[in-house]
């Protein structure tokens, strides 16, 4: 039986950085297997920059077909600048767009959504509540911790209503899935039943590189013998990315490439103006992304220190398929730093702090074997634990259980999931666990 799901993503293709792939690769690969027949409510395009893209501007609602997914846009506000304020309208224009002018569809089986929206958390519990079926968010960012970590002003004072808000609508899952064993205490400290938890990783949504680096590094105009230190994704409040800028000052030698967009781009390129060897490039085509991360000598990504659990960066599957060394300046308590060690592809060195960053990149550039042997265990780490089936595969256990439950439920006159006894486990990569990392146990005497 196919069944009807509801896909409640803020965030969608043709977006290529940050969330929007994996919504669009979940609906997507649902639609594909025959597993369901697929409807997304999603905004309108912005992501990374922050600006709504051109084909989409002035426009209210939108009703779309991609690769047989069925998408319903509603307008909401762009914030070119972060604010606490800012966020909160973009958030309530979310909401009251998506309350004002729900998709029009036929009544779903479950609805899933991608926080961290924590409108689109509130719209899909909303729409599952009315419908009866079964709603599983699954939380790729911790919105109360992200307004107290990330720096945005006024965060603070938001902090304590986002994590009400995020509370309350965790609370009314059937299941819920996070992408990184370091969000459980946190989503369990919600009042979340951790018996209810799933861990269901992100997976590297890009191929490996294909061009010759050489090749690759000429078009790009990065000569021989010069190190590279490349970032990409988006340039926001959370990244610190500062902490580049004032590395390419401190070392000319250094060719610092920030390559995307976002709300801090201005920032960064007036604090740095004047450097020669810091670079500013637009995101890459899709078809050239990961030919041009391998042709950085190292890539890094970066985090203010006050950030510890509230987020794994996305871009570290596409850092790790790329094959290059990674450098990673963020707490050495979070969740990044942790999976930079599972990998290890890379080194982890304190965050917000130039120096210890310059360190570890002249470190590797003078022992190119050693970097070589770093990168190379990226692609063996994409491959052993986040290829796209082992995370699409996860993603759709978390969606099957969830159905099964509410099934069960209906059979035995409880309405409602009934879920057996799970034991999320942390563990290290050890012979005979291909899995490494997280496992998730079921317990079926309990």
């Amino acid at each position: 039986m196919v069944r009807r799901v509801l896909l409640v993503s803020t965030n969608y293709a043709p977006e290529q950085a940050g969330i929007g792939p994996y919504a669009t690769q979940i609906a997507e690969h649902w639609v594909e297997t025959g597993h369901a027949e697929v409807h997304v409510l999603a905004g309108m395009p912005h992501y990374p920059n922050w600006r709504v893209a051109e084909d989409y501007r002035g426009v209210w609602r939108k009703e779309e077909e991609r690769a047989g997914v069925r998408l319903h846009r509603r307008r909401h506000s762009v914030p070119a600048r972060q604010t606490a304020v800012r966020r909160a309208l973009y958030e309530a224009s979310i909401l009251a767009h998506g309350i004002v002018a729900p998709p029009r569809m036929p009544a779903p089986d479950a609805v899933v959504a991608q926080l961290p929206s924590l409108a689109g958390g509130a719209l899909g519990a909303r729409l599952a509540r009315r419908h009866g079926v079964p709603y599983i968010p699954v939380v790729q960012d911790l919105m109360g911790a992200a307004a107290a970590q990330s720096g945005i002003r006024g965060g603070g004072r938001a902090a304590a209503a986002a994590r009400a808000v995020e509370s309350r609508v965790l609370r009314r899952a059937s299941l819920v899935g996070v992408i990184h064993e370091t969000f459980v205490p946190r989503v369990a400290a919600m009042g979340v039943d951790e018996k209810l938890i799933r861990v269901v990783p992100n997976w590297s949504h890009v191929t490996g590189p294909t061009r010759p680096r050489a090749e690759m590094r000429a078009l790009l105009g990065w000569r021989e013998g010069q190190t590279v230190l490349l970032h990409s994704g988006n340039m926001g409040l959370k990244q610190g990315l500062e902490v580049l800028v004032e590395a390419a000052r401190t070392d000319p030698s250094l060719r610092v490439v920030l390559m995307g967009d976002g709300n801090q781009r201005a920032h960064l390129a007036a604090l740095g103006a004047g450097l020669p060897n810091l670079d500013f490039l637009p995101p890459a085509d899709s078809a050239e992304f990961t030919d041009v991360l391998a042709a950085a000598d190292v890539l890094a990504v970066t985090q203010r220190s006050s950030v510890l659990d509230m987020s794994v960066p996305s871009k570290l599957t596409s850092y790790f398929a790329a094959g290059r060394p990674v450098v990673a300046s963020v707490a050495d308590g979070g969740g990044t730093a942790e999976e930079m060690r599972r990998a290890g592809a890379g080194v982890v060195v304190p965050p917000e702090d130039p120096a210890a960053l310059l360190e570890a990149v002249r470190r590797l550039a003078g022992d190119p074997e050693a970097a070589d042997a770093l990168g190379a265990e990226g692609p063996v780490y994409v491959r052993e634990h986040l290829s796209s089936e082992a995370g699409l595969g996860r993603i759709t256990a978390l969606l099957d259980e969830a159905l099964e439950g509410a099934g069960a439920g209906a059979a035995d006159g409880t309405g409602g999931p009934v879920v057996h006894n799970r034991r999320v486990i942390h563990r290290r990569k050890a012979a005979g666990d291909p899995a490494g990392g997280s496992v998730t146990h079921t317990d079926k005497t309990g």
